[in-house]
């Protein structure tokens, strides 16, 4: 009796090929300009480089915010069939003529960025340049990454139910099998090594070492001796070029001393303060060119370039009113046609004496006083009307009204106050005060008599 045949099985449907995987933010290796930032980006947004290449070197003309994206993006990106980026070999004391160039482009743009502060309307575009750049690198990003709509006809494709696909069919060929992935080598800082053995990469075989084996022949002691001169000979040959960041630092210092005090007697505070930090600036990044030829320099150096940088932009913001001599001065007219329409000081204390000038009822004096940083004191006589406007930058403002120990120190603080005279004075006209102050303190006063 003739057995019936069994229909072969058909495998089970692996479903849907799965979405491919998105691109991962590296530096292209072969479309490069540079260093193959712009590259990157552009195969990351699915965006054609050049978009970036164009908007990057408008920014860096108009507010150097170019070079500082593309310095950042040279240090912080790793390129194609790499593991470590630029900053993690500076960071291990590796100072590489990619990474160099990458810390001058970043410190060039910082620069010239600090330089462009004053221009709000650049600085604006600046901004809306970058929002916009990044708004649409985002956008098509995303575009790409979304899943393709299923073709009409996919139903149609299915292997009807019962049936016998023909790939699977007898005597076709089963899948290709895969070889298993390669496993990752090990790293000294994502996989450390325990002596334990439960975890980290395998070693070489030996717990504790190979010349611990060799102990048990008898012979460990000589064998340890000669591993232990072997591995101080390759320890000299291998230690490389001494550090220079000690002398890098030490000549910046003297450079920073030496061009703030040249300008420091004829040049504001924060001019003085630039000229020695931008030397200083300039040590440090001639430095690292040196480190890249003679010597090595580490991450102290780099630090404490980024920090001078910083304090350059500090100095930057100060208020040209602001001198570097400390002084007292005294103003004191005695009448009206004394006043003069403005007073002036840079650092210090001023103090503009009103108290002698009379000023006729129905007639009005207008003065403007200033002091950089310090303290300015108006004392105002006893029947006069004061109108007052008063802007302090950072510091207090002290009114005959409050208390002396009532001190509030704010940013940015504009007050416009008028003082009545006291009841029982003899009446005066109006005094109209113009008081400024970057740092420090601003009072008005009334005169006891």
């Amino acid at each position: 009796m003739t057995q019936p045949t069994e229909s072969p099985v058909a495998p089970p449907d692996p479903g849907p090929d799965p979405a491919p995987a998105a691109p991962q933010l590296r530096r292209s290796g072969h479309n490069k300009v540079i260093g193959g930032v712009c590259g990157g980006l552009g195969r990351y947004c699915d965006i054609d480089p050049v978009i970036f290449r164009i908007a990057l070197g408008v920014l860096t003309v108009i507010g150097g915010l170019g070079l500082v994206f593309y310095g950042f993006g040279w240090l912080l990106l790793a390129q194609d069939g790499e593991d470590e980026n630029e900053a993690r070999r500076l960071l291990s004391g590796r100072v590489e003529g990619p990474a160099l160039a990458a810390v001058l482009m970043a410190l060039a743009g910082c620069g010239i960025f600090l330089s462009m502060l004053s221009n709000g309307s650049v600085m604006s575009f600046a901004w809306l340049l970058t929002l916009a750049v990044a708004g649409i690198g985002v956008w098509s990003q995303r575009r790409s990454l979304a899943p393709p709509d299923a073709p009409a006809d996919a139903a149609a494709a299915q292997t009807a139910p019962g049936t016998v696909s023909p790939a699977f069919g007898p005597g076709a060929a089963p899948p290709e099998t895969k070889a298993p992935p390669t496993p990752v080598s090990p790293s000294w800082w994502r996989d450390p090594i325990v002596k334990d053995g439960t975890t980290g990469p395998v070693g070489t075989g030996y717990l504790w070492g190979a010349e611990d084996a060799g102990a048990v022949s008898g012979f460990g002691a000589a064998a340890r001796a000669m591993k232990d001169r072997a591995d101080k000979a390759a320890d000299r040959a291998t230690r490389g070029p001494r550090s220079i960041g000690g002398i890098v630092f030490l000549l910046a210092l003297l450079a920073c001393g030496g061009a703030a005090a040249a300008a420091w007697h004829h040049q504001p505070l924060g001019t003085a303060l630039q000229i020695g930090l931008s030397a200083a600036l300039v040590v440090f990044g001639l430095g690292l060119v040196i480190s890249a030829f003679v010597g090595r320099t580490g991450f102290g150096t780099l630090f404490t370039a980024v920090l001078t940088a910083a304090l350059l932009a500090g100095a930057s913001a100060l208020p040209k009113s602001i001198t570097t001599d400390w002084s007292t001065v005294d103003w004191t007219p005695t009448a009206a046609a004394d006043v003069q329409p403005s007073y002036a000081l840079g650092s210090g204390e001023g103090t503009l004496d009103l108290s002698k000038v009379v000023v006729p009822v129905g007639q009005s004096v207008r003065t403007r006083a200033e002091v950089g940083a310090g303290r300015l004191k108006v004392v105002v006589p006893m029947g006069a009307t004061v109108k007052a406007h008063i802007v302090v930058g950072v510091g207090d403002v002290q009114l005959p009204t409050e208390k002396p120990e009532d001190v509030d120190i704010e940013p940015n603080q504009k007050k416009t106050v008028t003082l009545s005279p006291p009841a029982g004075a003899k009446p005066a006209g109006t005094l109209e005060l113009d008081l400024h102050v970057s740092i420090g303190q601003a009072e008005v006063d009334r005169a006891a008599s």
